[in-house]
Parts: C-alpha cells; structure tokens; sequence
C-alpha cells in the first residue's frame, strides 16, 4: 500500500525545492547567528518577489555573499557590488545588493556593543516561538504586532529592507512563529519545539 501524501501549507505546491524547504525548514526555531544572517539578506532580497524565487537562487547568494559571512560581507566595496549586479545567480537590484553589505557592517556593530541578532529577534517573542492555530491561509497576517516592534529595532540599529511584512516572514522562515496550518503536518511536529 502506497502512503498518502501529507497534508502541507497550500502555499508551498508541489515543486520539489518548495515542498523540502516547508518540510526541513520554515518554522524550525533558529537559533545559530549566522543562519539568522542568513535569512534576514534573504527575505529583504524577496521583497516584491515570491520566495520560490529566492530559493532557486539560495546557492547563488551563498556562493555570492561569501557563504553569508558578515565579516567578509561588510567589507565588500564598490568593485564587489558591480560584480554582484552582474551576477545573474542573485537578484540584481542595487538597493538590495548595497542594503545586505550595510546590514552585514550593522550586524558587526551589534557584536560590538556586546549584542547579537539572535537576541534582537527572539526578545519579540520573549525566547519561545508563538503557537498559531490558523484555519486557512487567509488568516495568517501579513505582520504583526511583535514585526512592527522588531521592523523599529532592526532600523534603529541601521538594518535595511526589514519593514514589518519582511520581519514577519522572516519571524515564520525562522520559527520565532508556528504559523503552519493546524491541518499540516507540520504544525504538530514543531508544536512545544521552542529552545536549543
């Protein structure tokens, strides 16, 4: 007898790369610096995109952004950004290119001050992810509450691209929120899964 297909997010489809990464990843509770990194330069590069867009150019922005090393990343000059636009395994948008750099030297000003991302992030949801229990799609917000007090944080400290939508789906992308549907099955296996 064949197993059934689980039930999954309807957003995810059936591309193979969309349905792996809702399977193995959105939702997870992140908690390593730089994977963080990570999905912060990529959600602001999805901006006005869908994100099955940014997922076919993952490895392009890894291979691009020096692997999201924000050290590398902040000392990228003016050469490295007329490389990157040039770069067709990216999102070639100068905004977006210049904003990840200027994210990257925030991010080093952040460690400086004695502080990490991780705090900045998780202190939205006092260090447990938030279990939703939406119905359908249409429920699910756009942004909220703790995004629109976490979009004020990452700008105050000189973060770009990080207005509240992109911080919501940046808190769904890193598990901060469980907002699978409470059909998928997902939901239940991220459930409780909150700390290190």
């Amino acid at each position: 007898m064949i197993n059934p297909e689980p039930v999954r997010c309807g957003w995810c489809g059936s591309d193979p790369l969309y349905v792996a990464y809702h399977d193995r990843e959105w939702g997870v509770p992140e908690h390593d610096e730089r994977r963080l990194f990570e999905f912060l330069l990529l959600e602001g590069a999805q901006a006005g995109l869908s994100w099955i867009t940014i997922l076919r150019k993952r490895e392009g922005y890894r291979e691009a952004f020096a692997g999201f090393d924000p050290e590398r990343i902040a000392g990228f000059d003016h050469l490295d950004i007329e490389r990157l636009l040039a770069d067709p395994g990216i999102v070639r948008n100068r905004l977006k290119i210049e904003a990840a750099i200027g994210n990257a030297r925030a991010l080093l000003r952040l460690w400086e001050a004695g502080d990490t991302l991780h705090n900045r992030l998780w202190q939205q949801v006092d260090g447990q992810p938030r279990q939703n229990r939406w119905q359908s799609l249409e429920q699910v917000p756009a942004s909220t509450v703790e995004s629109d007090a976490m979009s004020r944080d990452l700008r105050a400290l000189g973060f770009k691209f990080v207005g509240p939508t992109i911080c919501y789906a940046l808190m769904q992308a890193v598990g901060l929120v469980n907002d699978h549907l409470v059909s998928c099955f997902r939901h239940g296996e991220l459930h409780g899964r909150a700390m290190r």
